[in-house]
């Protein structure tokens, strides 16, 4: 992660999605020198839950400042990322210091829909992103919601909620601060339409819609074609998402209102331009994240197209601006 911080801000970016990309958690025992120790402290594990009996009933412990004691179970984190809570640390303030904000991507493959082994694990999947990400100073936790499966749109965006629902509660019980970010599908049989992540936002004020823009695209049968459309999307969330939103962009080719697959941008009928139009007209806060297969490169594309936009719309409104003046002059 230092070398994926330090190349984002190399090439004058400022933000970075870490992807997680599988959670697998461990049972185990603590060490004898663990005992008394913290989670935050220990220096070669991630443990992101205490359980611990009292009396009949075992608790769930989630509080990283918390003692560990000899008969609790600790539950380890191979998160791929960091050897500890430390290195975590220092790598968003690492992020910090270099104007890099951090974010959080869940596993792909996640399914709030169900109620089997996969839901739980979905779910704690994205309960560690959100400890994680706290941990880091990143701001937001971005997640799918997974398939319809055999359910009908109506019972898989109620058992949806409920399950978000729980998290929300868990989120708010351990005091986190990113917010969590459902992300738009690009396919008919995945949960994931604009209305229906509205209509989740509109039950849970944790939550905030993060349009993929080729997702939408794909979904809407290549509907974003002018700096119109992308307006009409950026104030469709604009309530929803404060003073910043966060969205991902990326080529992809689409057909009867299903991605096929995600492209590099030049490859696909999304065309970047129009958006940028959009952007540099309206200038609102916006983190864009390339999910293009060229990720660095279209990240820096998008950099260029949107400075060269931008370059043309400040000197066309500087040469209006003259004209205005002059024409003012002569009448005077």
């Amino acid at each position: 992660m230092r070398d994926g911080i330090e190349d984002v801000h190399s090439l004058g970016l400022n933000a970075m999605e870490v992807q997680m990309v599988r959670v697998n958690v461990m049972p185990r025992s603590p060490d004898d020198e663990e005992v008394g120790m913290t989670p935050r402290e220990l220096e070669n594990d991630l443990v992101v839950e205490i359980h611990r009996r009292k009396g009949r009933k075992e608790v769930h412990i989630t509080n990283l400042d918390e003692k560990i004691k000899e008969d609790d179970t600790l539950i380890s984190l191979s998160s791929g990322l960091t050897h500890n809570y430390e290195e975590l640390g220092l790598l968003g303030l690492m992020g910090s210091e270099l104007d890099v904000q951090l974010s959080m991507h869940t596993p792909y493959y996640i399914d709030l829909a169900g109620s089997g082994d996969l839901t739980k694990k979905s779910m704690d999947s994205i309960r560690w992103a959100g400890l994680l990400t706290q941990e880091m100073g990143g701001s937001m936790v971005v997640t799918h919601m997974g398939l319809y499966g055999n359910l009908s749109r109506r019972e898989a965006a109620s058992n949806i909620a409920d399950r978000l629902e729980e998290v929300v509660a868990w989120w708010e019980k351990n005091d986190l601060t990113p917010k969590l970010g459902l992300e738009t599908s690009g396919r008919k049989e995945v949960f994931g339409g604009l209305d229906e992540i509205l209509e989740l936002c509109d039950k849970f004020k944790q939550l905030v819609p993060v349009v993929n823009f080729a997702h939408l695209h794909a979904r809407t049968n290549g509907k974003l074609r002018e700096p119109e459309d992308f307006a009409e999307v950026f104030d469709e969330i604009s309530s929803y998402v404060g003073d910043l939103s966060y969205t991902h962009f990326s080529g992809v080719e689409h057909e009867g209102g299903n991605e096929r697959r995600v492209t590099p941008i030049k490859k696909g009928d999304l065309r970047f331009e129009p958006m940028a139009e959009y952007l540099a007209d309206a200038n609102p806060n916006s983190v864009i994240i390339s999910s293009s297969p060229l990720l660095e490169h279209d990240a820096m594309y998008m950099k260029v197209i949107y400075e060269r936009v931008l370059t043309k719309k400040i000197s066309k409104d500087t040469k209006v601006k003259k004209g205005k003046g002059a024409k003012d002059e002569d009448e005077d």
